[in-house]
């Protein structure tokens, strides 16, 4: 499914939300198009290098990068291959580009002319490493004399290294299947997929044909003149006239695959896909967190557990890193560790506005109960007092996990009383890898989690916490403050598995653990989403942001594993020992008061 780079930071957070959802259906590959005005080789929110990097390793999705040789110089080129590499992306579609309109194709000195001369020189310089696609166009390029002409050319491109071919857009099944039979006739043998183009729009229809000089079929546009100004029957028309050109085409056996030109609007291209029966959805998850698809982390199978609601931050902070865990995660004091770095990256910003984001978090926040609320409502469903549901949460990329809603009753009850959790998980005890809730890795096996809760509570409640987990032997507890003051019963440097599973021939995959090590890390994190997430919505001087900063300096964050997995947790206990320990603290102060 080919996409292009909105041209707001906005537009293009709105796009990585859009492609996380397309995980689900397991494309083969994704791809993001390259345009020379819009500077696609910056670091900037907006690129088609960054929005690429991000598909391929935030959204775990097979990545293909556009590159042209429009207005860029040999070095130039060089130099964005070397960052594509850097970042993990493998797939290549090498073109030539396109001027703007209205003007004629030059190339630039030192640059070059054609798409040939881009894929020689990709395969001069990087070898194998880079899989590259070309264009191939049924109708015959615009600029070429005739189609004999074109196909000469696009051997050149295939004999250069190029390693499959895309088409164009047609409507016919037939033009496909000839232009096959035509590549093969001169030798052509590697892959040609087809380019298929739902029709969404009439307008947009008759301009993307007059940009390609491609001539719409008297019957489609008969089709479509009577409804051309209802944009749902347009839409709907689109929608079939791609699934039976589609299903023309496999019953010809003339494509092993197909490839959307999605013009940004995806909903048209997964109905299609749906109806074509293509959607290839795994039913369980491989690892209980999100996988990314850069090959560098491909053997990855372990991480600590305080990222499962913001994976692509953690994508992010061990981006620089050498090797990652596989097998088990060891002592992170270790050497062959790399430091967590930086998380302040676009990708985290809410596709919501802040207005929305008003709405769902408070217009004005006057008490730390506020803020409990908003907490309660988002792991409740409920709607709030203005009438909102809270979709959007500052600590969570995404929806409330299945398994949290094995425990929403006592996360909402606790949430109510100053217990702000932002992760949990139920104890498990031999489930099937298949269940829907808690299963992943696949058929054939059994998983295990060990109960684990983290949360904000104020450093008074922390303070009886304490004192009634010494009663709790079976509970491993980290407790730390912002300014890094700490208290924990484990090891300081010793990891705690907290998931694993049993697969037939395998060893015992640990995929979660708590890290003492890098839980220090994450709570700088976690407490400054307190400030950069939520606080920054209200004005500087304002009593909101005033409350969430109380919050900030006198709440702790605290994580708790219960290791008794086979029985059931005791962590509710805990906390309800904990408040009753501070009611009969409050009720002595207040019976010495009277006494006084």
């Amino acid at each position: 499914m080919e996409f292009f780079p909105p041209k707001t930071p906005s537009g293009a957070s709105n796009l990585i939300s859009k492609l996380e959802r397309l995980r689900d259906v397991n494309p083969l590959f994704c791809d993001i198009t390259w345009h020379s005005a819009g500077n696609p080789g910056a670091d900037t929110e907006t690129s088609s290098i960054t929005i690429a990097g991000c598909m391929l390793n935030y959204c775990g999705i097979e990545t293909m990068l556009h590159m042209t040789c429009c207005n860029q110089s040999k070095d130039e080129i060089l130099q964005h291959l070397k960052r594509v590499q850097s970042i993990g992306i493998r797939s290549i579609l090498a073109l030539r580009g396109d001027p703007p309109v209205g003007e004629d194709w030059i190339a630039m000195e030192d640059g070059f002319s054609y798409a040939t001369d881009l894929v020689r020189f990709i395969r001069a310089q990087f070898g194998s490493y880079f899989v590259i696609g070309v264009a191939g166009y049924p109708a015959g390029h615009p600029d070429s004399k005739d189609v004999e002409d074109d196909l000469f050319h696009l051997k050149e491109k295939v004999d250069a290294g190029a390693d499959f071919i895309i088409t164009q857009l047609f409507f016919k099944p037939k033009v496909f299947a000839k232009f096959v039979a035509d590549c093969r006739r001169i030798g052509i043998e590697c892959p040609i997929i087809p380019g298929i183009m739902p029709i969404q729009a009439y307008s947009s229809l008759r301009h993307i044909c007059k940009l390609s000089k491609l001539e719409v079929p008297q019957e489609i546009i008969d089709a479509m003149e009577p409804i051309k100004e209802n944009d749902e029957a347009i839409r709907n028309y689109g929608i079939h006239h791609a699934v039976e050109l589609c299903r023309a085409l496999f019953s010809m056996d003339v494509a092993l695959g197909l490839h959307f030109y999605t013009l940004n609007r995806e909903v048209a291209t997964l109905e299609i896909v749906r109806q074509l029966g293509l959607c290839l959805a795994s039913p369980t998850r491989s690892l209980p967190w999100k996988t990314t698809a850069n090959p560098a982390r491909c053997g990855e199978d372990v991480r600590p557990i305080f990222w499962n609601n913001r994976h692509k931050s953690y994508v992010s902070r061990t981006s620089d890193w050498d090797q990652f865990p596989n097998g088990r995660w060891g002592r992170s004091n270790a050497a062959s560790f790399g430091e967590l770095k930086d998380h302040h990256i676009f990708y985290l910003r809410s596709p919501l506005s802040k207005e929305e984001l008003l709405r769902q978090w408070g217009q004005e926040l006057t008490s730390e109960q506020d803020v409990w609320d908003v907490f309660y409502h988002f792991i409740s469903g409920e709607v709030n007092k203005n009438g909102f549901k809270v979709t959007s949460f500052p600590w969570n990329d995404e929806e409330l996990s299945k398994e949290t809603n094995l425990l929403t009753n006592e996360l909402c009850r606790f949430n109510k009383m100053g217990v702000l959790t932002i992760n949990s998980q139920p104890n498990v005890n031999g489930r099937p890898s298949t269940d829907p809730t808690v299963g992943w890795g696949g058929p054939g096996g059994y998983v295990y989690q060990k109960a684990y809760l983290e949360f904000f509570t104020s450093k008074q409640n922390v303070d009886y916490l304490l004192k009634v987990l010494k009663n709790f032997p079976r509970v491993n507890y980290h407790v730390i403050s912002v300014d890094g003051n700490e208290s924990t019963n484990g090891d300081p440097c010793q990891p705690i598995a907290v998931t694993w599973g049993v697969f037939p021939g395998k060893e015992i995959i640990q995929p979660t653990v708590v890290d003492p090590v890098s839980f220090s890390h994450w709570k700088d994190e976690a407490f400054s989403i307190w400030r950069e997430r939520w606080a920054k919505l209200y004005p500087p001087e304002s009593r909101s942001r005033e409350v969430i900063s109380s919050i900030v300096n006198s709440y702790c964050l605290v994580n708790l594993v219960d290791n008794d997995f086979p029985v059931d947790t005791c962590l509710w206990s805990v906390l309800d020992e904990m408040f009753a320990m501070k009611e009969r603290q409050s009720r002595r102060a207040t019976v010495k008061m009277v006494f006084m």
